[in-house]
């Protein structure tokens, strides 16, 4: 009987493994001498293997060929697309070691294990900084390198990350894909979204440290805080005086360029300040502001009681 010849077996040079087919066997060559061959035809980033080249270059043309079989989402990896599809089929094989939860991806799985456990795997190539996600861990190392692959389609200004540079193309198109649940208005980003949203469900997420006061906003619990601990984080460029707020370091800034951002409505005189701007319309307009108006009241009430003191004298 007749028996079947082994195709001869590529042995790697590097970690003695063996390979049946020669393509496979030089992939994994790559990985110990670093070698791309294969590079970009638009930003001309290098890659190993060529099937990796090709998914890149759909970051640049939007091509999404793979199509789900339930709803009509695309991808540009196949991978992706089917991961996306469990989505539809309900299908949850993966659970986790620690709380029991199940999920549909085991890459999404061991993500959410690390919640548990703390595990950072993936370090940064210039400052071993860690992260729990190896996206995380690329997109940082960005921040290093300077890469910018994400080019705007409008301006061709350019990004390191893909969710930078759709945020930055809205301001071209003026899309506005998130909408408030309790009105009409709509926004360009999510976040804004939901601290419109906040407005109409009267939620206070952010407490205090030092008081039990709640704010809607991060930004406006931090500016809160700094009453407590009296730290003043922006300093002046030209004297190095310190303020609490950002607003209030820019007017004062303003003293030492003579920039002078305010422009009076009735006479176009300019001024540093918007409260002097305001103080200066007056004259045009003679209506007080709300704090001088009682303040002149104040002063005439008491000078009518002592005109009747003196009276009744």
């Amino acid at each position: 009987m007749a028996t079947m010849i082994r195709e001869k077996a590529h042995e790697c040079k590097h970690c003695g493994q063996l390979f049946n087919k020669l393509s496979v066997y030089k992939q994994h060559e790559r990985t110990h001498t670093g070698e791309k061959p294969y590079s970009c035809k638009h930003c001309k980033k290098c890659f190993s293997q060529s099937g990796s080249c090709k998914q890149h270059e759909r970051t640049h043309t939007g091509e999404k060929p793979y199509k789900c079989k339930h709803c009509d989402k695309s991808f540009y990896w196949s991978t992706i697309c089917k991961q996306h599809e469990r989505t539809h089929m309900r299908e949850k094989p993966n659970t986790c070691q620690h709380c029991k939860k199940c999920f549909s991806q085991l890459g999404n799985c061991k993500q959410h294990e690390r919640t548990h456990t703390g595990v950072k795997p993936y370090s940064c190539k210039h400052c071993k900084k860690c992260f729990t996600l190896s996206s995380y861990c690329k997109k940082h190392e960005r921040t290093h390198a300077g890469e910018k692959p994400y080019s705007c389609k409008h301006c061709k200004k350019c990004f390191s990350q893909s969710s930078s540079c759709k945020r930055h193309e809205r301001t071209h198109t003026g899309v506005k894909p998130y909408s408030c649940k309790h009105c009409d208005k709509c926004f360009s980003y999510l976040a804004s979204c939901k601290r419109h949203e906040r407005a109409h469900s009267g939620m206070k997420p952010y407490s205090c440290k030092h008081c039990d006061k709640c704010v809607s906003y991060l930004a406006s619990c931090k500016r809160h805080e700094r009453a407590h601990t009296g730290v003043k984080p922006y300093s002046c460029k030209h004297c190095k005086k310190c303020f609490r707020w950002s607003s209030n370091c820019k007017e004062h800034e303003r003293t030492h360029t003579r920039e002078k951002s305010y422009t009076c409505q009735h006479c176009k005189k300019g001024f540093t300040q918007i409260s002097a701007c305001k103080r200066h319309e007056q004259t045009h307009t003679g209506v007080e502001p709300f704090h001088a108006s009682i303040v002149n009241s104040a002063l005439a009430s008491h000078q009518i009681v002592s005109d009747m003191k003196k009276n009744t004298q």
